[in-house]
């Protein structure tokens, strides 16, 4: 490192503030910091402007229907199709040429959709699915990878008022049958398979075993030839090929049904704490409102932005952030199907430079890859063409967070950190990037129209500076309606907490913790299920973990409780070195604990530090904590099956000692 790029480091670890550029001021979609009080002063028809941003074929007669909460309603009596809102509308408004969807697969194959070509490919596969049998109303199963038949299918099945269910890729076979019995699924679209680091994976079989699972008749199965092999026909007559079906399509048109507002536009399962996965249901005129919404307003898109969310669309940020939200606007979106390293680190700045990316949205797990790998990678191409950076799925630590802004934005870049879930369908905490001052680590203010607040554990909010819960005490457009045929659960899990349904008062607890500051920006901490209780005091891992990846030459650590004869839990803590730092352990381990004890007190002194050259991660890139508890335990170890890197649990083991 260079004098000055020492200096530049230093700086910027002094800074704690950052103001957006005016360049990216002059020309943001939102720019006027009287928003906040005209949505506030403004409840709830401060949705007009969400819903201005669709085409509806009949106008809405009440924005919010609430005398049934927390069964709220939005837009109702407004009739829309979202597949229509996504394609046809841009198309008839001129751009017909302008690319939609740009695709990169992992082997260096590229596919670009214009807004015609799609449309033109989603009424292909909108006929088929009716001619299949598919109705209004019938659940579509889609189990496909970062492929472009995916946002087809889904865009044909709202075409026809099918809602679908997507299921990752990288779920197992039970995930899938699981699924398509929690929603009566007669109908699945697949793949033969798809591309990991060079190698290519066999989707079909797996199918073939989930299928096995599904406890009523699945009629047809529609089966993508990605590959490039002749198709196995191992499912019979209800096997088809996607190509075939399309081809004898080709030109049909298919006429968008017009859908209520409340009609189940889609839904998605998310990981309940009763083990049974949870059918989260949104509808087809709040959701595509609020996800067309928040990418104008907080994503900044524009139609001739090129822009690129690298999450799967087997996810619900892939859901909002690759295909409704961007496509609603008009923008072109970026798909990539592969891995961030593969074929080489810089994989995906080659794409940003290539594609002239605008706005690029990812995980902060992805960051701190980057940070371990160096700047090297990025340094080797022109990355001037972005103009916002955002992240997404969990809280980004200061440390990487000034690592993305000075490396990948070259300090021109706001950055977007957003906070949200599967439950809200779209950004709910997060700063507006040409208004708000800019806080590494922090989340920022609630968006206008929602009311978020930090309160304690009996509801009551708390002061600047404290700790406490996430709730959210007024509806909003994006929300879920209920759980898929279990309106009980609806309420058990989201709304029990804070409400009191005697005095009418509904408030969301999506259980997450979090601190407020005196600007009233919100950090979260973390799931409130994510703690260690070390002696009766209840840690927050992430906020331990924050403490940890602020030391320089650490680039990632997942913390975890582990038994202990004394104090019931311990602290454990693993942590992946920085490249250059593999030889440093001891001076790392020595800062880390430092670190620790100076950001929350001697009571988180870790029991240990183990470094490792890797975390085990499932293939969404999640970390595998309850694998790390068994060793910190010395219990026996569970199911590895799931993670893309099996064997660094061994090796984990070993250092930790266990058996």
């Amino acid at each position: 490192m260079s004098q000055e790029e020492g200096s530049l480091e230093a700086r910027l670890e002094e800074q704690e503030t950052f103001e957006p550029p005016e360049s990216f001021v002059e020309q943001a979609n939102v720019a006027d910091p009287d928003i906040y009080d005209e949505f506030a002063n403004n409840w709830p028809d401060c949705w007009e402007r969400a819903a201005n941003l669709l085409s509806w074929d009949e106008p809405y007669d009440e924005m919010l229907v609430d005398d049934d909460a927390p069964f709220y309603e939005w837009f109702t009596g407004g009739k829309l199709n979202a597949s229509y809102n996504c394609l046809d509308r841009h198309v008839e408004e001129g751009a017909k040429n302008r690319a939609a969807i740009k695709w990169e697969g992992e082997l260096g194959e590229t596919r670009t959709y214009t807004y015609g070509d799609l449309l033109h490919e989603v009424e292909a596969f909108a006929a088929t699915l009716r001619e299949l049998g598919v109705e209004e109303d019938d659940v579509v199963t889609l189990y496909m990878p970062m492929i472009p038949e995916l946002p087809i299918a889904m865009l044909a099945c709202a075409r026809i008022g099918a809602p679908h269910s997507v299921v990752f890729a990288g779920f197992s076979a039970d995930a899938l049958a699981t699924r398509m019995n929690s929603a009566d699924s007669e109908y699945l679209v697949t793949c033969d398979g798809y591309y990991r680091r060079g190698d290519a994976l066999d989707h079909l079989s797996k199918t073939e075993e989930g299928l096995e699972g599904v406890d009523h008749d699945v009629s047809d199965v529609v089966v993508v030839d990605r590959l490039g092999d002749d198709l196995e026909h191992s499912l019979g007559e209800r096997q088809h090929d996607y190509d075939e079906l399309v081809d004898e399509h080709a030109g049909a048109s298919v006429d968008p049904v017009s859908r209520d507002a409340e009609d189940m536009l889609f839904l998605m399962y998310t990981s309940g704490t009763t083990g049974k996965p949870k059918g989260v249901k949104h509808t087809t005129g709040g959701y595509l409102a609020y996800t067309a919404w928040t990418s104008h307003a907080v994503l900044d898109l524009k139609p001739a932005d090129t822009y690129w969310c690298s999450a799967d669309i087997g996810w619900i940020t892939g859901h909002s952030y690759i295909v409704y939200g961007p496509l609603a606007l008009g923008t072109t979106t970026m798909m990539y199907e592969g891995t961030p390293d593969y074929p080489e680190k810089d994989r995906l700045w080659e794409i940003v430079e290539k594609n002239q990316v605008d706005v690029f949205y990812t995980a902060p797990t992805a960051i701190r890859a980057f940070m371990k790998w160096g700047t090297e990678y990025p340094e080797k191409h022109d990355l001037s063409s972005l103009r916002l950076l955002g992240t997404v799925g969990e809280p980004i630590n200061p440390r990487a967070w000034k690592w993305y802004y000075q490396h990948i934005g070259n300090e021109e870049c706001p950055i977007v950190d957003t906070w949200w879930q599967t439950e809200t369908g779209g950004m709910m905490i997060t700063t507006l990037p040409a208004i708000n001052t800019m806080k590494p680590g922090s989340a920022g203010p609630p968006l206008p129209g929602i009311s978020a607040k930090v309160v304690d554990s009996q509801g009551e909010e708390v002061d600047a500076g404290e700790a406490g819960y996430v709730t959210v005490d007024k509806p909003w457009p994006g929300m879920l309606r209920t759980l898929y045929d279990n309106d009980e659960r609806f309420v058990e899990e989201y709304w029990e907490e804070y409400s009191d349904p005697d005095a009418d008062e509904w408030v969301y607890f999506p259980e997450d913790g979090a601190k407020l500051d005196d600007d009233g920006y919100i950090t979260i901490l973390g799931r409130v299920d994510d703690v260690i209780n070390v002696s009766g005091h209840r840690l927050g891992t992430m906020e331990i973990e924050s403490a940890v990846v602020g030391v320089e030459g650490i680039a990632e650590a997942a913390v975890v409780g582990g038994d202990h004869d004394v104090k019931g839990e311990a602290v454990y803590v693993y942590a992946i070195p920085e490249e250059g730092y593999e030889d440093q352990e001891a001076d790392l381990r020595e800062a880390a604990e430092e670190a620790v004890l100076e950001s929350i007190g001697p009571i988180a002194r870790p029991e240990e530090i183990v470094f490792t050259p890797e975390l085990p991660k499932t293939r969404s890139g999640k970390i595998m904590r309850r694998l790390l508890e068994d060793i910190a335990s010395g219990n026996e170890l569970g199911n590895t099956s799931t993670l893309r890197n099996p064997d660094v649990v061994e090796d984990i083991a070993d250092q930790v000692g266990a058996d």
